[in-house]
């Protein structure tokens, strides 16, 4: 054979390397783009820090309650649906609507002081509901998974509210819908945020 033969061989090679050395540079520009990108879309803590995913919740000490609380919000967490669903079709603030939706699916619905409905789509109102009840807790009480947080309009969070899906010590995790928008999860020392007006025991 000769070399003449031999040359588009050779060439051939080396074009494939070539090759596939693009398509690897390719695809780790990409994924350094696509991570800046999510960086970029990511939004910031309110109040403590942003968890990016869901915590691991230990669920040695928590209830049968508690455990179908923690579920629905990691489901609802990772679906991210539009505020519209909690809020039986209606375009709002839906920060109270999302915490009376998890409390129903979770078989724990709340009761609308005005209307009786299992939906409350006010925090005030969420407020007046768990005064009502005797299950409302001042600021200082230790809250624990499945507790409501409900925040004034000179909080961090403004007038919000949103529920705790795991509790170490001072520090606590919360799972809250429409916080910018979307169902976030924040971690943080209620001693530190101004404005948290207390809590909905469950």
């Amino acid at each position: 054979m000769s070399t003449q033969e031999l040359a588009p061989t050779r060439r051939s090679g080396g074009s494939r390397w070539l090759a596939a050395f693009a398509v690897l540079a390719t695809v780790a520009i990409l994924g350094v783009v696509g991570v800046l990108w999510w960086q970029q879309d990511s939004p910031p803590a309110l109040a403590g820090e942003r968890l990016t995913s869901f915590p691991t919740v230990d669920r040695s000490g928590l209830d049968d309650t508690q455990i179908r609380i923690v579920e629905v919000l990691r489901t609802e967490f990772a679906q991210q649906n539009d505020g519209t669903v909690y809020a039986e079709g209606v375009d709002e603030p839906w920060c109270a609507d999302f915490v009376s939706w998890v409390m129903r699916e979770a078989g724990q619905p709340l009761a609308n002081p005005n209307s009786g409905s299992w939906r409350i789509p006010g925090v005030y109102t969420l407020t007046e509901y768990y005064q009502g009840n005797n299950r409302f807790e001042a600021p200082g009480y230790l809250a624990k998974t499945g507790d409501v947080v409900l925040y004034s309009d000179a909080s961090a969070f403004n007038q919000h509210t949103n529920i705790v899906v795991a509790a170490d010590g001072d520090a606590i995790t919360t799972v809250g819908g429409n916080e910018f928008g979307r169902i976030t999860i924040h971690r943080f020392r209620p001693a530190e945020v101004f404005g948290l007006v207390g809590y909905g025991r469950l």
